[in-house]
């Protein structure tokens, strides 16, 4: 349960700083609260679909992944995100991308910056 709860910290943390460096990622809201109880349900949504669509999404791509020596992965994590947009435009949440190339550079902001977070903070592997 803890190493659910740090990675949806560390997407919440990397959609966030994805949406203060995209002008096209928009997270909107009435006041402060809102749109952080936004950022969390987008991060829940985004690791839901992460973890259910991307690993069919890897192996139905396999060749591309091996042609392109793992670019691939790239537009991947950008399909991942634009699904995440629609499913929160579907379900009444406020969080929306704008366009297949925001998708591409969100998607390695996420990724970097997920990256580090999940390296800084704790898990429950002891």
């Amino acid at each position: 349960m803890k190493n659910f709860l740090v990675k949806t910290i560390a997407n919440a943390g990397a959609l966030a700083v994805a949406i203060w460096l995209i002008q096209d990622i928009t997270l909107t809201g009435d006041n402060t609260g809102k749109k952080a109880l936004t950022l969390v349900l987008v991060a829940l949504l985004f690791g839901l679909v992460n973890f259910f669509v991307k690993p069919v999404a890897k192996l139905l791509t396999l060749p591309l992944f091996v042609l392109t020596l793992g670019l691939f992965t790239l537009v991947i994590n950008a399909l991942m995100l634009l699904l995440t947009s629609w499913l929160a435009d579907k379900l009444g949440l406020n969080f929306h991308v704008e366009g297949f190339w925001t998708a591409v550079l969100g998607g390695l902001i996420i990724s970097v910056v997920s990256w580090a977070l999940n390296v800084v903070l704790p898990d429950d592997k002891s």
